[in-house]
């Protein structure tokens, strides 16, 4: 009977995240497809917001996501792999970098925000633009990144490491051809948070990318990411929740395409480098 029981609750529990989700998108759904239209994605915003579409806004947003995106995999896998491969389980260095790397984790976006103003904006010069707000979210995801990245290598057999060793690999290719492929999904879920946490973030760019609502020129202009366009259309454009709807339900669309995308990229460049099964 308490087994049951236990067995009912767990499943109240999965049923009632499930129900949230469900809630949260079918209202972005319901209300964003009454005012969307394709001619939305094309068009640049009028009346600051309340009518025209997102095009500028949109291709900000991916410029956004590349530039971090860009910044973020090489340098995280690279950590990754030495604290999971090279790093000694005694080394002080290691083991500090792994708690850097969990507290940053934790820190509030708004804070990264705070730093890249001060760092990428004013310290560089590169003032409000899309390259400074791209940094900033790099280094938001990064610890995230590697954090899962490092696990995933981790939990690989060390008969696999042996079995290379045995066959006369040397170790950067048992890690390219072997290790990695193995790890793929952890890479994968973490390429996958890395790109959501990036593409909803607000907070960072407030301070980084600007508010501007026009077409980019350059990494070195100003550009509206799409979280932001939506935060200020509900919070301070009056008659502006329609828009916001609409550009909501377009954000989750984009996500649900990005990460789509990132796992079969990574999933069948990696297939093709796995030298043993």
């Amino acid at each position: 009977m308490a087994e049951r029981l236990f067995s009912w609750l767990l499943l109240g529990c999965a049923l009632l995240v499930v129900s949230a989700l469900l809630w949260v998108l079918s209202d972005v759904v319901l209300q964003g497809a009454a005012h969307f239209s394709w001619q939305f994605l094309f068009d640049a915003p009028t009346d600051a917001g309340r009518g025209g579409g997102i095009a500028p806004i949109l291709v900000s947003t991916l410029w956004l996501l590349l530039i971090a995106l860009a910044v973020a995999l090489p340098l995280g896998l690279g950590v990754a792999i030495w604290l999971s491969e090279f790093a000694s389980s005694n080394s002080r260095f290691a083991n500090s970098t792994g708690i850097t790397l969990d507290i940053l984790a934790g820190v509030p976006s708004i804070v990264y925000g705070l730093f890249g103003n001060a760092f990428f904006s004013i310290y560089l010069g590169l003032g409000f633009s899309l390259l400074s707000g791209g940094l900033t979210l790099a280094c938001m995801i990064l610890p995230v990144f590697v954090r899962t990245c490092e696990v995933g290598l981790r939990t690989v057999s060390n008969d696999w490491r042996r079995g290379a060793l045995a066959l006369g690999m040397t170790r950067s290719t048992a890690i390219w051809h072997i290790l990695l492929p193995a790890a793929r999904p952890a890479i994968v879920a973490g390429l996958i948070l890395s790109i959501g946490r990036a593409t909803a973030e607000t907070a960072a760019l407030l301070f980084t990318s600007g508010y501007v609502d026009r077409m980019p020129g350059s990494l070195l202009d100003s550009g509206r990411a799409l979280a932001v366009h939506i935060y200020d259309l509900s919070m301070n454009i009056t008659g502006g929740d329609g828009a916001a709807y609409a550009s909501a339900l377009v954000l989750v669309t984009l996500i649900i395409v990005l990460n789509t995308l990132a796992q079969s990229l990574v999933d069948s460049w990696f297939k093709r480098r796995l030298v043993i099964a």
